[in-house]
């Protein structure tokens, strides 16, 4: 049976979507911007780059992944609210195809960390990720259990915080890619909701699909850079993660055979 939320938790990304777009209407977008990212530069560019992970589609996959043995109708709500995540963002991208800071601002007048990117804004696709996947985890968990996963959130913020520290989204941006991902999470939350328990058993096909995913996941940790160098001893861990799992996962297989 589908899971059902309330119109408060489906109004609440309105929110963050207001504000944003209160601060493009009214021309705060650049001060805003100038302002957090003027003070957040104080800190090591490998926080920021580290955070910023967080948020990317791969890297927040592969540390999600033990959820595959742990919890996985939690993973399978994320991997749902990603996917729908991605599509929203290019979508979007592509019909606003907003300026960055890089594309308005000179290179002097602020922070950048890592290579300029001057086009395709709004919404920030990882501030929506990051934030689709805490939804997703968030409202997977039954309501009276839900309260220590509010950290789910704080972590989705600071990859907020992050697109603006290193320079590659403005404040709008942001506050729209969070509510927008909010929404993702619930919706990957109700489509795991609908998958009948057996198809959650280790050896069922859909757990197999997610596995195959792991082994994906294994061939862009080990060949792409995500997002910024900084974060290689991340992706070396999170190499380290997804392989425990699988081998974890493959004793499963051969548990249930004997």
């Amino acid at each position: 049976m589908a899971t059902r939320f309330s119109w408060v938790a489906w109004s609440i990304p309105l929110i963050p979507i207001g504000i944003g777009a209160a601060l493009y209407f009214t021309d705060a977008q650049q001060s805003t911007f100038l302002a957090i990212n003027s003070v957040t530069r104080l800190a090591p560019d490998w926080i920021w780059t580290w955070i910023t992970f967080l948020g990317n589609g791969w890297g927040v996959f592969a540390l999600s992944f033990p959820l595959l043995i742990l919890a996985p109708r939690t993973l399978s709500a994320g991997i749902f609210a990603g996917g729908v995540a991605a599509i929203v963002s290019a979508v979007l991208k592509n019909a606003f195809s907003l300026p960055r800071p890089a594309g308005i601002l000179q290179e002097h007048e602020f922070y950048r960390i890592g290579e300029a990117v001057f086009h395709k804004a709004m919404p920030s696709g990882h501030t929506l990720t990051a934030f689709a996947v805490a939804g997703a985890y968030f409202f997977t968990v039954p309501a009276e259990k839900r309260k220590p996963f509010v950290l789910l959130f704080i972590a989705a913020s600071a990859v907020a915080l992050s697109r603006n520290a290193i320079g590659a989204h403005w404040l709008t941006d942001v506050l729209v890619g969070a509510g927008l991902g909010i929404w993702c999470g619930l919706i990957g939350a109700k489509l795991a909701s609908l998958l009948p328990n057996k198809q959650l058993s280790p050896r069922s096909t859909w757990p197999r699909v997610i596995a195959i995913g792991g082994l994906a996941s294994l061939y862009v940790l080990l060949t792409q850079t995500l997002d910024h160098p900084l974060n290689m001893p991340l992706q070396y861990a999170c190499i380290a993660l997804v392989l425990l799992t699988l081998v974890l996962f493959l004793q499963q297989q051969s548990r249930r055979r004997i």
